[in-house]
């Protein structure tokens, strides 16, 4: 959760007054000192340091949703020295109207430049408070995207690296051996191309569309020297998007989530189809549940999701109705730097 900006109303009052006693010490220490001027003194600073510091948190764009800039010197610092030439005209006039027998020409050239010194100080002070929070909110959000990140990666590589599935495969390539299947060492070509794949991949945020589909291409071939007819995976892709980019093992993820909750049989096939729609990559298949699926963490879609918003600031979509259930991948285009 992001901490908002704040400035402790306990500083702002005690620096005000602390304002206030140090333009009055000139007065306490002259022998013409009379009480009411440094009270009327004291009153005039230390209202019009509060008045600023409020106005200056509370009023400057800077410091509300429309952040970005980083200029010092800008539209709002204008805005607040003619707020604050304003507002001590009216509390010297106030001073003037209390006490008549004043000088009010000479007193009034001294307030403002003491208040235009007060509104600068402030306002620079202020700024700096206010770059540094952002500094921690941009540290604080790189480390939770970091953690996140991490968090889906390891997620990935325990699900890359799964024992049911390379259980599942060597089961597949005993029986291709004990049968004398003609394809065995296609089987183990495709199984060493899958893990150096897997292996060489994992560190990478992004890798281009291409190489992710023949990644699948060998994930593909696996699972239907297992499930032969009963997985039917159809490719439906205009070559000019293979240059765009994806998180590794996207679709290999979903191809497994689907494989996870569904039937797949020779007599009720699984139908998997990978498409373009507008700007998204879609991936949807046939809802058949098991009755029993296959172990879950139920953190594969959520993983994915957060890496594309890591990633690309945008989420996947997930629809689903009686028939189909679709994932909606957005299209990334240009590769980041993250």
């Amino acid at each position: 959760m992001k901490t908002p900006f704040y400035i402790s109303h306990k500083l702002i009052w005690i620096s005000s007054i602390s304002l206030g006693i140090l333009t009055s010490i000139p007065k306490i220490v002259d022998h013409n000192f009379i009480l009411s001027e440094g009270i009327a003194d004291f009153g005039v600073t230390t209202g019009f340091a509060l008045l600023i510091w409020y106005y200056n948190i509370y009023s400057i764009p800077a410091y509300t949703k429309k952040t970005g800039s980083k200029n010092v010197i800008s539209p709002q610092l204008f805005r607040g020295l003619g707020v604050g030439l304003v507002l001590m005209f009216v509390l010297s006039s106030i001073q003037y109207y209390i006490l008549s027998h004043l000088n009010f020409g000479p007193k009034m050239l001294m307030y403002e430049v003491r208040g235009v010194l007060i509104n600068l100080t402030f306002y620079m002070f202020i700024h700096l408070l206010y770059q540094t929070y952002l500094n921690q909110q941009v540290v604080r959000e790189l480390e939770r995207s970091m953690s996140a990140n991490l968090a889906a990666q390891y997620e990935l590589l325990k699900q890359q690296v799964n024992p049911h599935f390379l259980f599942n495969s060597l089961n597949t390539l005993k029986y291709m051996v004990e049968s004398n299947d003609t394809q065995s060492a296609e089987f183990i070509i495709k199984l060493a191309d899958f893990y150096r794949f897997t292996l060489g991949s994992l560190k990478l945020n992004l890798l281009p569309l291409g190489e992710e589909l023949q990644i699948m291409d060998s994930y593909i071939y696996l699972l239907k020297a297992r499930f032969e007819e009963g997985l039917i995976v159809s490719l439906n892709l205009g070559r000019e998007i293979y240059g765009s980019f994806i998180p590794p093992f996207t679709l290999q993820l979903l191809v497994e989530n689907c494989i996870k909750h569904n039937i797949v049989s020779l007599e009720k096939p699984l139908h998997i189809s990978i498409g373009q729609e507008g700007d998204y990559l879609i991936v949807s298949n046939n809802i058949q549940p098991r009755k029993i699926s296959e172990p879950s963490t139920g953190l594969g879609l959520e993983n994915i999701n957060q890496r594309y918003l890591h990633l690309s600031k945008k989420e996947i979509s997930i629809l689903m109705d009686t028939e189909t259930f679709t994932i909606k991948l957005p299209i990334i285009y240009e590769h980041t730097n993250n």
